[in-house]
């Protein structure tokens, strides 16, 4: 790995955020975190959507997220700063609330999916224990301490600095990226060896009487959280070298590079495991490998490589949190003391700090009343924050086409934006979901809800104690 220069200056009170990202540890970035813990998480659940063509899903969705890919590239690029979509926002429509909304819901994203990927590791984890016959068991109160203790040492993790915890990425990139190409070696080896139906991923099967069209609605709005990730980089933009010139390339090589990976998992995980055992299992890939080869001991050392695999997504969602709410807190419309920053590790403190107990509190009160759909309902909620997101972000590309810049940018052909707007939109509704999947609608809320608090605690703190008015008085600055 290459020395960076720090090309960052001081400004105000607190030290400024270093640029270490160039093009490789960019897209080690963004495709570690788009392969993290979704293909994981809801492999089986598309699978129980559509039947055997648990593909169909995931090209849809990387369709979807392709489009809306482009309306960032357009956008990072115009403006190359790391508020990311509450920045275009705020551009676009130029009122403060919707700003601040827009900016937690983006924050809110990043803690389910962070708590997601926690629970994903735990359940593997336990798995993997109990393959080696140490018997500790795997009953839902020790998958959420297990969560709870992983999310405590993210924390330690990021405090040490985005250098250390993107480096920390590249080595859990590798390692997802070589536990997924396990998958699907073994799937085809399989298939070769007469042990695997290949037929069976040609096949829809849809449940209770739903038709084609909606099975691929919920199944793409279920396949949606192993597509997102890519818009994470945006929020790392003020530590990336020379944005306006690598972030296209890179975003579309990410996309691309895990749209693949997952149709073939995806295809090798329905050829060796029947649809309804898919489905009903909490660690599908884990399942695939133990019946692909059971002549070899790999099904032993999949569930830490898996591990490790799962640990990267909540990596780097936490990376991104803990940026936004010290650009808010540095902005003044969450509490000032977000934007505290560590003298000598020059890393967001506070923030970290914050947005690692709005993820402990997450998974303690949706694992309590949830248990086994924990992961189901926070991998649909943070879809559904995420699909609110970039309807807007959609809009605002074709918004700021009036705002003309003095710089050369990336141009999205206009009819992309409009139809990643109104597929987008469409994911939102409750068409895409089932009536039992309405709790994310309701986590989601609550969330949101805490946002608003914290946004009213400091518009009275500025109102009665500073004098001011609460607004973002720098919006550039929001990300870092």
């Amino acid at each position: 790995m290459s020395t960076q220069v720090d090309t960052t200056r001081d400004t105000g009170d607190e030290p400024s955020l270093k640029r270490v990202l160039g093009p490789k540890l960019l897209l080690l970035f963004i495709v570690g975190d788009i392969l993290g813990s979704g293909v994981y998480a809801i492999t089986g659940d598309v699978a129980g959507e559509v039947g055997g063509a648990a593909w169909a899903p995931f090209l849809v969705a990387f369709g979807v997220a392709l489009l809306t890919a482009f309306a960032y590239m357009e956008l990072v690029t115009k403006y190359p700063q790391a508020a990311g979509a509450a920045l275009y926002t705020h551009k676009a429509f130029g009122i403060h609330f919707v700003t601040f909304l827009v900016a937690f819901a983006v924050i809110c994203s990043g803690i389910t999916s962070a708590s997601t990927s926690a629970n994903v590791l735990a359940e593997n984890l336990l798995a993997g224990l109990d393959g080696v016959n140490l018997g500790i068991g795997s009953s839902d109160g020790l998958i959420t301490v297990v969560a709870l203790a992983f999310m405590l040492l993210l924390a330690l993790i990021n405090l040490r600095g985005v250098g250390e915890s993107v480096k920390f990425n590249v080595v859990l990139t590798i390692v997802e990226i070589l536990a997924l190409l396990i998958v699907i070696g073994i799937g085809f080896y399989a298939m070769g060896q007469g042990n695997a139906d290949f037929g069976r991923a040609m096949v829809f099967e849809t449940s209770e009487g739903k038709s084609l069209f909606l099975a691929v609605t919920a199944g793409t709005a279920l396949a949606f959280f192993a597509m997102v990730g890519f818009e994470d980089s945006v929020n790392m933009v003020e530590e990336t070298h020379e944005p306006e010139r690598i972030f296209p390339k890179v975003m579309l090589s990410g996309l691309g590079i895990a749209a693949f990976i997952y149709v073939l998992v995806s295809i090798a995980a329905v050829s060796v495991i029947p649809v309804g055992d898919l489905a009903a299992s909490d660690t599908a890939l884990l399942d695939v490998v133990a019946a692909g080869s059971p002549d070899f001991p790999i099904d032993t050392v999949f569930p830490f490589m898996t591990v490790f695999a799962v640990a990267n997504t909540s990596l780097i969602n936490m990376l991104m949190a803990s940026r936004l709410l010290y650009g808010m807190g540095r902005q003044d419309v969450l509490p000032r003391s977000l934007g505290k920053v560590l003298s000598e590790r020059r890393t967001p403190w506070v923030a970290i700090a914050f947005s690692t107990l709005l993820a402990l509190g997450l998974i303690i009160v949706v694992g309590l009343a949830l248990g086994d759909d924990t992961i189901e309902a926070l991998s649909g909620t943070t879809a559904l924050l995420l699909l609110c997101v970039f309807t807007v972000v959609n809009v605002t590309v074709l918004v700021l086409r009036r705002d003309h810049v003095d710089r050369s940018h990336f141009v999205a052909p206009t009819v992309l934006p409009a139809l990643g707007a109104l597929a987008c939109a469409f994911l939102v509704g409750p068409w895409a979901r089932e009536r039992a999947d309405w709790v994310q609608y309701e986590i989601a809320a609550g969330l949101i809800v805490v946002g608003i608090v914290l946004w009213l605690l400091t518009w009275l703190t500025n109102r009665g104690i500073r004098a001011k008015k609460t607004g973002f008085r720098d919006p550039d600055q929001l990300g870092g």
